[in-house]
């Protein structure tokens, strides 16, 4: 339903214990009430995710943080307070009201405000903070538009609110602050470089082979299900490129490929972001035997659209 007309609706099924697909600014989040174990145990189901990968709470105001988990680290507040609404989600300790099972039994919790008036008007409408990892399969792609969760999850989910396509088009930026200096833990759609003119300098380190310490940072993720790879450039490879697609930064390559698609003709990375995923499920979609893609360049928020690309790849790693 429209996101505009649905909240009432929507917030109904998720104070009884129901699941609701909503846009934000970053990607469509499956939500439930965060309190209850059932319903969160109800989101592992549908994804069909692990239960040692935790979840995100979204609350609907930044001043719910302090009322959710106490203390908040002077670190933490001040990066809520320049971030959020945003793109940000920040590791707190996790709170005797959140149920283990929405932290995958780690003694810390991921939660962020989501910059999106249809999602924080869920949220403040449902009355509770709302655990939302990404609305889809466990490990695809993430979706960027309503018919993306339908498609991937179906009647898995008991609404899903159109709110169009996002803005970010990838995930939020996962920063633990409570030491003495932040470590970003997912690279995401709020650059590591505005983070650090506001912070000063940071620890990066994303990627998990074990049990996840934030959402989103195993080393095999975000992946459609088609094969995927990297390729230096543009330059069709030796074979049948006619069977393959091919995600392009700026240009489109050389002819011969089944389906293409140019993530930004003018070089801009805040609308590659935006593109990827969306891109990548018309790809996935095309019929192809395999999706060759090129890297964009390794700053601002293309390091997050390479994270993710270097994820979705890992995925069918040949030597794997």
């Amino acid at each position: 339903m429209p996101a505009d007309s649905g909240i009432a609706e929507a917030a109904a099924v998720l104070r009884t214990g129901g699941l609701v697909a909503f846009p934000t600014e970053t990607v469509y989040g499956l939500g439930a009430n965060a309190l209850d174990a059932r319903a969160a145990a109800r989101i592992f189901e549908a994804k069909a995710r692990p239960s040692f990968d935790p979840l995100i709470t979204h609350l609907a105001d930044p001043a719910e943080l302090a009322k959710l988990v106490g203390d908040v680290p002077p670190a933490v507040a001040a990066l809520a307070d320049r971030f959020w609404p945003g793109a940000l989600t920040l590791i707190v300790d996790r709170p005797a009201a959140i149920p283990p099972i929405v932290t995958s039994g780690l003694a810390t919790m991921a939660v962020r405000v989501p910059d999106n008036e249809a999602a924080r008007a869920l949220i403040a409408a449902a009355g509770v903070p709302v655990a939302a990892p990404s609305a889809n399969r466990f490990g695809q792609l993430s979706p960027t538009r309503a018919e993306h969760v339908v498609r991937g999850l179906g009647a898995a989910v008991d609404v899903v609110l159109d709110g169009g396509p996002t803005r970010c088009g990838i995930e939020s930026t996962i920063v633990d602050a409570r030491g003495d200096r932040p470590v970003v833990l997912r690279l995401g759609a709020l650059p590591v470089e505005e983070l650090e003119d506001a912070v000063g300098p940071v620890t990066v380190r994303p990627g998990s082979s074990g049990q996840p310490v934030a959402p989103g940072t195993l080393a095999a993720h975000y992946a459609p299900r088609t094969p995927l790879r990297f390729v230096a450039d543009a330059q069709p490879p030796a074979g049948d490129s006619g069977r393959r697609g091919y995600l392009a930064f700026r240009e489109r390559p050389a002819a011969g490929y089944a389906a293409v698609e140019v993530l930004s003709p003018t070089g801009d990375l805040t609308e590659a972001a935006a593109r990827l995923f969306d891109g990548l499920h018309r790809l996935d979609a095309a019929g192809v035997e395999e999706i060759l893609v090129e890297p964009v360049p390794e700053v601002g928020v293309g390091r997050a659209v390479n994270d993710r690309l270097r994820r979705a790849a890992a995925t069918f790693d040949p030597a794997g």
